[in-house]
């Protein structure tokens, strides 16, 4: 421990004896850090969170954690060995062979490196590895996502004009714009999921592949994943005309081959082809679904009802996503609720003016 006067140095000495009192450390505090990663990822993580989660994680580790703290020792890595890898992160990326850096980490970058090693170190904690989790309370790098980007009412028209002669993939993107479903959720339909008399799709599983890998299929993004949306109208006939003439148990196959779901990538393409094409502007397929769930908002529905179809784990996590809405729909509810004043009070007549007897005075 270290520290410039004796008087701040025998406080810190203070606080670490009282850190560690009554702390019963197990034999694996002599861990390095990369060994109590691997054994994290691999034994405790491993079958609960997405494959593709799984492998995030592995690259966090391996690329930009270990190869500034993987050889210490786990019990001795200290806030601000973690506070100053954050800084060189973000300054001037991960390690490369010969020392040499790579590109500079973006703040949600870090924010997200910091999310999982957070959840490795308290993981360590719960163990009895270390005595306290040094990535607390440190200064991290605020998340910084991509602004959303939506089709306004006469892209949106254009879009599903430009879809209308796509034989392929005309269902599909109709089937998004009326649903917002994730990309893997879309992907991963079967036909066991729909069901035409109710009107009804189950949303079980998500495709995911991982670069230079083959097609995963595996649970939903979180347990609230996994619902039970009602279709328009619309898309339950479109689906089934669509089912009438299937080949293959997944609702949107793999156009070459129908054994498998069509792959994620395959659709991001497609998309950016049709906007291209139609002149519209270039957006993510996550913006497909913002597109859906502002549209909805703008149209009235409900935010607690639009978090179920959407999957999220609670209406308030919609309203955070869609903040940039509830200025619209603050204006309409105004305009509702004003009407709804005027009918019952008369135009120019002010609540507190009513039975008010000529004259009288006006008490608060």
């Amino acid at each position: 421990i270290y520290a410039p006067t004796q008087k701040e140095l025998t406080a810190k000495l203070r606080q670490e004896i009282t850190a560690y009192q009554g702390v019963d450390l197990t034999e694996d505090s002599k861990l390095t850090l990369s060994e109590w990663l691997d054994y994290w990822l691999d034994a405790i993580m491993a079958g609960t969170i997405r494959p593709s989660t799984l492998n995030g994680y592995r690259r966090y580790s391996n690329l930009y954690i270990k190869p500034y703290l993987g050889d210490k020792q786990i019990s001795k890595i200290t806030p601000a060995d973690v506070q100053k890898m954050y800084e060189v992160l973000k300054a001037r990326g991960r390690v490369k062979e010969h020392a040499q850096y790579g590109h500079q980490l973006s703040g949600s970058m870090v924010h997200s490196i910091h999310t999982m090693f957070h959840e490795a170190m308290k993981a360590a904690k719960e163990s009895h590895i270390i005595a306290k989790n040094p990535t607390e309370n440190i200064p991290v790098p605020k998340a910084n996502p991509k602004p959303k980007q939506i089709l306004n009412d006469d892209q949106l028209e254009q879009f599903m004009e430009a879809i209308k002669h796509d034989a392929v993939w005309h269902d599909f993107f109709y089937t998004e714009l009326t649903t917002g479903l994730r990309r893997g959720e879309i992907c991963g339909l079967m036909w066991q999921d729909f069901d035409e008399k109710a009107g009804t799709l189950k949303i079980l599983r998500s495709v995911n592949v991982p670069k230079a890998g083959e097609l995963e299929i595996g649970e939903t993004k979180t347990s609230q994943g996994r619902r039970t949306i009602r279709l328009p109208p619309s898309t339950v006939q479109r689906l089934k005309e669509r089912r009438k003439h299937a080949v293959s148990q997944w609702i949107f196959p793999e156009p070459l081959a129908p054994e498998k779901p069509v792959r994620p990538s395959a659709a991001y393409y497609w998309m950016k082809r049709i906007l291209r094409e139609a002149g519209l502007p270039e957006i993510r397929f996550h913006d497909l679904r913002h597109t859906f769930a502002t549209h909805a908002l703008t149209s009235g529905v409900d935010a607690k009802t639009l978090s179920g179809i959407l999957g999220h784990t609670n209406a308030s996590f919609t309203l955070d996503t869609y903040t940039h809405v509830t200025p619209d729909m603050q204006q309409e509810a105004s305009h509702i609720v004003g009407g709804f004043l005027e009918n019952l009070l008369g135009k120019d007549l002010k609540p507190w003016q009513r039975n008010r007897p000529e004259g009288g005075a006006r008490h608060g």
